[in-house]
């Protein structure tokens, strides 16, 4: 009677074992699949700030040019007005004229350069929002494995946290709702 009664316990044990088993294997099945999603989207997101910081960097060179522009026809208008001469007015006043489209210019340049900065930061919280997704799908999936091993529910539940926080975060940030923490992001940066 007492080999009947281990058979019974071991095939309940086997069975229970096989339905965590099974519950961990759909939970790795869609956490993983989410995380590549989130790394497809990640590099979209990683092109997308490299696009605008280029972006930034031509529009702040381009007004250093004007600047310098500038104050070299700033220079040649101060020296042309000491030799003030008969010839020299037109051209002080021509030079005059260039140097408030240089100002117009610059002032348009320099909005545009802090539009791309702005662009470059806007998209930078999603592509922080990603790479905690991807932290924290990354610990679910290892510790679902370490379930499967252990049969823990304990830590079944805190693997199905993980992933759902994980998920939460990337559907966030497909969504472009910004979920950034900035305190983690200094703590992982």
């Amino acid at each position: 009677m007492s080999e009947l009664s281990e058979t019974i316990q071991e095939s309940a044990s086997h069975s229970i074992e096989s339905k965590m088993n099974a519950r961990v294997a759909i939970c790795v099945a869609i956490t993983a699949t989410f995380m590549a999603l989130c790394n497809v989207k990640d590099g979209n997101v990683v092109q997308a700030m490299s696009q605008a910081q280029a972006h930034s960097i031509d529009a702040w060179s381009y007004y250093q040019a004007k600047s310098t522009k500038e104050a070299i026809l700033q220079n040649s208008v101060e020296n042309l007005k000491v030799q003030k001469s008969n010839g020299y007015e037109e051209l002080v006043k021509s030079q005059e004229q260039q140097i408030v489209r240089y100002e117009k210019e610059k002032a348009e340049i320099k909005k545009q350069a802090e539009g791309f900065s702005k662009e470059y930061e806007d998209i930078n919280v999603f592509d922080d929002q990603f790479d905690m997704t991807d932290a924290l799908l990354s610990i679910a999936i290892a510790m679902f494995g370490i379930t499967a091993l252990t049969q823990k529910k304990w830590l079944y539940y805190f693997s199905v946290g993980a992933s759902v926080l994980g998920i939460a975060l990337g559907l966030a940030a497909f969504l472009k709702i910004s979920l950034h923490s900035d305190l983690i992001s200094k703590i992982l940066g």
